[in-house]
């Protein structure tokens, strides 16, 4: 990739404390979607893809077209996770604490996820797709993802403390489909999903042309975490890029057809140990490191600075035009990389 070697001989190498977010309820909102937020009508759309698991050293040394082609689109840079270590805001480098950081764009001190049991996650903290929903009931929201927390207890899809249902679509829950999917030591059962999750994405995403949504791939973690840094990690990317490809294709020939303006941003949860690559969850440089690939032609400086995942949901803000009102706004935690235009 042109942009991944430019980024690499730049040596923009260090990983910045700056925190940023997203958008989300402040503290004293109310637990339903009241907040009138007024929604201009247009035909901006965004999704947002993770790939779990891949250290940004890993991404700039494998073969990855599709994310090359959405990267020269845009572009692509190093990013963080972790919060600011020493202050209220570090965070574990685990995969729900990344994801919710992201959902909400606040560290873990706001929303209180801080493993993957994701015991009592705070929903005063608003997700993206609760802010969608409030700015717009008639936004249409989807998620396709092979881990079904990311519906049912992160964002809390349907639980009225969490907003009630903001979900339009879903697909997840095969974890637990044995027939389907029978379970082995080696996570093909998981490969097998993520390619089921890739497949449906790309086939709504075509049809139905959502407003906002979130794919979630999990196979690159569990080869991560079976093999550390290893060919097999290489071969799990290069898949999941060819998955994300189909996505790709389908925005693309809507953008073609439709004149739609979509936003695609695709980043990681974490890197990953220094040492065999095989664990996460410390604050270890390469454990912080994480990597944002958009198509958007409206980065700002922010883009530049190494920035947090925190930041993707404010930048989705932007892209969509949501007017945020104070209440929520005072809460976030940073800044967009992404210009309202």
């Amino acid at each position: 990739m042109r942009i991944k070697q430019l980024y690499v001989a730049a040596g923009q190498w260090s990983v910045s404390a700056v925190l940023i977010c997203s958008a989300f309820a402040s503290s004293v909102a109310s637990a339903d979607n009241s907040v009138d937020l007024g929604l201009e009508e247009g035909m901006r759309k965004a999704v947002f893809i993770v790939v779990d698991g891949i250290p940004a050293d890993v991404l700039e040394r494998v073969h990855t077209p599709n994310l090359d082609l959405i990267s020269n689109a845009g572009g692509y840079t190093r990013a963080f996770v972790g919060g600011a270590i020493g202050t209220d805001t570090e965070s574990p480098t685990v995969s729900a604490v990344g994801y919710q950081s992201l959902l909400t764009g606040t560290w873990a001190n706001k929303h209180n996820v801080w493993d993957n049991e994701v015991r009592h996650p705070d929903y005063r903290y608003w997700d993206i797709f609760r802010i969608a929903k409030a700015f717009d009931q008639k936004l249409q929201t989807a998620v396709f993802s092979t881990w079904e927390y990311n519906r049912t207890r992160l964002l809390g899809d349907t639980l009225h403390a969490a907003g009630g249902r903001k979900l339009d679509h879903y697909v997840d829950g095969m974890e637990y489909d044995l027939a389907r999917f029978p379970h082995d030591p080696d996570s093909l059962y998981i490969r097998a999903i993520d390619e089921h999750v890739a497949t449906s994405a790309a086939e709504y995403i075509s049809d139905k042309g959502p407003d906002l949504s979130w794919v979630y791939f999990q196979y690159t973690d569990d080869i991560g975490h079976f093999f550390g840094d290893s060919r097999q990690q290489d071969d799990a990317l290069q898949l999941t890029d060819a998955w994300v490809g189909e996505i790709w294709k389908v925005i693309q020939q809507r953008q073609k057809l439709l004149a739609e303006d979509w936003l695609i941003i695709v980043t990681t949860d974490h890197g990953r140990s220094r040492q065999t690559g095989k664990d996460h969850g410390g604050h270890s440089q390469r454990e912080r490191t994480t990597w944002i690939s958009t198509n958007s032609r409206h980065l700002n400086g922010r883009f530049s600075q190494t920035p947090g995942i925190v930041d993707i949901v404010p930048s989705i803000v932007n892209h969509l035009d949501l007017q945020l009102p104070e209440l929520i706004r005072s809460q976030l935690d940073g800044q967009a990389f992404i210009d309202r235009f």
